[in-house]
């Protein structure tokens, strides 16, 4: 059986949730492999609306195992708030459909608070553009080898030393910020009122992938936000604190890369980004703004209005290199229905050089010059669609370009929000 791994291949907000979903009534698993509650997506089935933003897609469909891997940061008020929320939706979510690793790490309020400041008190030209849930003062506790686990939830004697370890270094850092200090009574009592509820999704995450994958199960691997958050092959450092490309699907759960079949890369047919940091296609007049208000752009979780501009070909065919992307689903065809003419950045000029690339460095970026492709927009609506033969010519040729560009064949199309709105040229889990 094939196994599949599903990144954004752009900044994120790429519309993966509807192909997810699409993709998880086909898996038997979906894991969460990265990330935490700062990034989501809109799951519409049966015309009910379901937000998430921690939980795998796969929690919603019954007779689903959903499983949040080791390379997520998990709030554990985020993970009851949100179970919660889908209860009362009528989606019962329990240990057997549930499982968390049990190595994942925890964000604490410690973890918001600090968030929070540091981003406030960062100059304007300096903010990263973080949502403050605390999800990079944790992955720094992870790495840092202070971090409080799921596992010490079960634990709990052990549990006094390691927060003192924890607090020896937050500590000082608030109190050389002017901030009260945190005492061991505040965040033991903040683990108390989650222990309960939180220890009985625990789970050797790693071992039960690896039965599920010699039974013959499908795994679907989902990751949050979008290649070029990446820590390390993102806009660093306007990127998030986690690694987003396909390789941490391997990382993240504890099951091996040799395991991991196919990579689909959600990509939308223009190009958008929330917070700080370089945009070379960026359009902030007459054309950014139609995008925004046709295609909608504003965060599932954060409600924040997305930059818009023109379809990025050297940035999405930089992650389908970095991220081993066998093809792509590509999404919102339909927002550039009647634009007269549509271009598309094939590549890069830099102090009279031009590249193919997005270079690494912050300042070379910034004073980047698109090249532009111009194409021949459609009069025709692509909206609804589910065949090659209900889009206009010029859609077509506007894809095949994309897919010359950015050397990977286009997998799946959606033409809509509505999961039935979508072209299939191969499924991704086909054996």
């Amino acid at each position: 059986m094939a196994n599949v791994v599903v990144v954004g291949s752009q900044w994120g907000d790429e519309g993966k949730g509807k192909i997810v979903d699409w993709l998880s009534e086909r898996a038997d698993v979906v894991v969460r492999f990265q990330g935490g509650h700062n990034a989501g997506h809109t799951l519409v089935i049966d015309g009910v609306s379901y937000k998430l933003s921690l939980l795998p897609s796969g929690v919603v469909r019954a007779g689903k195992l959903a499983i949040i891997g080791n390379g997520v940061v998990l709030d554990p008020h985020a993970l009851i708030a949100e179970i919660d929320r889908l209860a009362e939706q009528g989606v019962k979510v329990t240990p057997d459909s549930l499982r968390i690793a049990d190595n994942a790490a925890l964000i604490l309020s410690l973890h918001r608070r600090l968030d929070g400041l540091r981003e406030n008190a960062a100059a304007p030209g300096a903010k990263i553009g973080t949502t403050q849930r605390g999800i990079g003062p944790a992955y720094e506790d992870k790495v840092g080898r202070r971090a409080i686990r799921v596992m010490d939830l079960a634990e709990w004697e052990t549990l006094p030393g390691k927060i003192d370890r924890l607090l020896v270094h937050h500590n000082a850092l608030l109190k050389g910020l002017g901030e009260k200090e945190v005492t061991p009574e505040e965040i033991l009592a903040e683990l108390e009122d989650v222990r309960e509820r939180v220890v009985p999704y625990c789970d050797t995450v790693w071992a039960l992938l690896e039965k599920r994958r010699r039974a013959g199960d499908r795994i679907l691997f989902e990751g949050a936000q979008g290649a070029l958050l990446d820590i390390d092959h993102g806009t660093y450092p306007y990127v998030t604190s986690s690694n987003t490309v396909a390789g941490q699907a391997a990382t993240g759960s504890g099951l091996g890369p040799s395991a991991i079949d196919y990579v689909l890369g959600i990509t939308k047919a223009y190009t958008t980004r929330v917070g700080e940091g370089p945009f070379p296609t960026e359009d902030d007049g007459e054309v950014g703004n139609f995008l925004g208000e046709r295609g909608r752009e504003f965060g599932t979780v954060t409600g924040r209005k997305r930059r818009c501009g023109w379809f990025d070909a050297a940035l999405v065919r930089q992650t389908v290199k970095v991220s081993g992307i066998n093809g792509i689903a590509l999404t919102k065809l339909d927002v550039l229905d009647g634009l007269k003419e549509i271009k598309v950045c094939v590549g890069y000029e830099l102090d009279g050089e031009r590249l193919s690339f997005l270079p690494a460095g912050a300042a070379a970026q910034t004073r980047l010059t698109p090249v532009y492709e111009t194409m021949p927009g459609w009069a025709g609506s692509t909206a609804g669609a589910r065949s090659w033969a209900e889009l206009p010519a010029e859609a077509v040729k506007y894809v095949r370009r994309i897919e010359e560009l950015i050397e990977a064949p286009v997998a799946m199309l959606s033409t809509s929000p509505e999961r039935v709105d979508t072209i299939l040229v191969r499924d991704p889990f086909q054996d």
